[in-house]
């Protein structure tokens, strides 16, 4: 499909990014928009046989650094096979929303919701930060330090806060899906050491209630928990040769299952390392963390739809390989698949130019494809939420796969070459190849 001018120009302004609390700055000055005026009128999604499952969420560096060639080529990555897109409203690329009561800028927010359209995104909004005026700072500023993105609404102002998402839902009604909150931020008890999901879920339940005046046919999720695990630690719910979940981070989980007033998917996110051990026992024993929480998830909540907002399968100063690193995020797809987890978004790493740029869709300064793109793109193609898969085996345990009626994608979890039979056929793989392969369905 060929991008017109108009779309290279949109990307030009935003597409994928990385997050960096500490660089997130805002864009422009704030204007008033009255709450009761809609965004320009954006295309619906397009329509599918099923929810495409996989996607990104856009965060703050962006293609507009880009040379105009390079752009077009990184956004034809975004564009070739429709995906979930999500944006935050604060932060990630998006400027404070609301600067002052009834002060409105949403610019930042109006780009990437039609940089989701123009692309045939399947929108999402994560409903997440708060303006400084509803956290005890001042009207008309941004303090954009990390620990200031991170703090939560005061409780006096949980109305505001949820008046604030009715007035992005009615501006943008296409899209559908919301995620309240982002890792529970300035929800964290001190003094009792553990989550205060009390106080999460009482403003979840009013911008539940909010965003369902708006429109009955919107679909809110959240807690929205990160699950930390431990290679050594206390008693929990749920542990395999991963590691050990913490109970802390469950137990936030099912105060939200059991207070809610409602909801239609259920959303959390982790990384496969531990906290005191790194990578346990290795890279992709540790992926079946995801499995695990995907199941513990769907068995707690009676079975609603699981969202993973983030995933991560390495430590920030890890040093592989592109090729080993693609290996390992298929193999954590892989997991999400079997799971029967129904999204799960890439918080897309990329990079400014000339910064080193692991796990990025494209090259920064050219445009040029990385092994991720790739990647990202077969799942969403030929995996989306609710595709019934077969079992096919491997001679070798090294080599893991993932298979529908029709493809059939392997992965080489080995530093070596391996030789196998997959799907009765036999297989040469270079160290950690991935290749997909067509079966003999129609």
């Amino acid at each position: 499909m060929a991008l017109g001018a108009g779309f290279v120009a949109l990307v030009l302004i935003t597409v994928f990014a990385v997050f960096s609390s500490e660089e997130d700055v805002p864009r422009g000055q704030p204007m008033t928009i009255p709450p009761t005026q809609t965004a320009p009128t954006l295309s619906p999604p397009p329509v599918t046989q099923a929810w495409p499952r996989w996607g990104v969420t856009h965060t703050e560096y962006s293609a507009d650094d880009e040379l105009p060639e390079a752009v077009e080529v990184a956004g034809h990555l975004l564009a070739r096979v429709p995906m979930v897109q999500n944006q935050h409203i604060m932060g990630w690329g998006a400027g404070n929303p609301e600067p002052a009561p009834g002060k409105y800028d949403f610019r930042d927010l109006d780009a990437r919701v039609k940089l989701m359209s123009d692309s045939q995104g399947v929108p999402v909004i994560t409903l997440c930060c708060a303006p400084d005026w509803m956290k005890g700072g001042s009207e008309g500023r941004t303090d954009w330090s990390q620990s200031s993105l991170e703090t939560a609404p005061q409780r006096a102002h949980f109305d505001d806060f949820a008046k604030l998402t009715a007035t992005v839902a009615r501006r943008y009604p296409t899209v559908k899906h919301f995620m309240v909150w982002n890792e529970f931020k300035g929800f964290w008890n001190n003094a009792q050491n553990r989550w205060d999901a009390e106080a999460y879920t009482e403003l979840y339940n009013k911008v539940y209630d909010a965003l369902k005046a708006v429109d009955e046919d919107i679909k809110v999720g959240g807690p929205y928990v990160p699950i930390l695990s431990n290679k050594n630690g206390a008693a929990s719910q749920l542990r395999g040769a991963w590691g050990i979940a913490d109970q802390r981070d469950l137990d936030a989980v099912e105060y939200w299952i059991e207070h809610k007033k409602g909801a239609d998917f259920i959303v959390i996110d982790a990384a496969s390392v531990t906290k005191d051990a790194g990578i346990h026992p290795d890279e992709f024993t540790a992926l079946g963390k995801f499995g695990a929480i995907t199941a513990w998830l769907r068995e707690r909540s009676g079975d609603l739809p699981v969202w993973w907002a983030e995933w991560y399968v390495a430590p920030e100063d890890v040093d592989w390989t592109e090729e080993r690193r693609a290996a390992v995020q298929a193999v954590a797809m892989m997991e999400f698949a079997t799971g029967g987890a129904t999204t799960a978004l890439y918080w897309n790493p990329q990079r400014k130019e000339g910064e080193s740029c692991p796990g990025c869709l494209w090259r920064p300064g050219t445009g040029a494809e990385l092994p991720m793109a790739g990647v990202l793109s077969g799942f969403t193609k030929w995996f989306p939420a609710g595709t019934a898969l077969e079992t096919v085996v491997s001679s070798d345990p090294k080599v893991r796969v993932l298979a529908q009626r029709r493809m059939l994608v392997m992965v080489n979890t080995s530093a070596a070459a391996v030789t196998a039979t997959v799907d009765g056929r036999r297989v040469e793989l270079k160290p950690y190849e991935i290749r997909w392969n067509e079966r003999g369905g129609e």
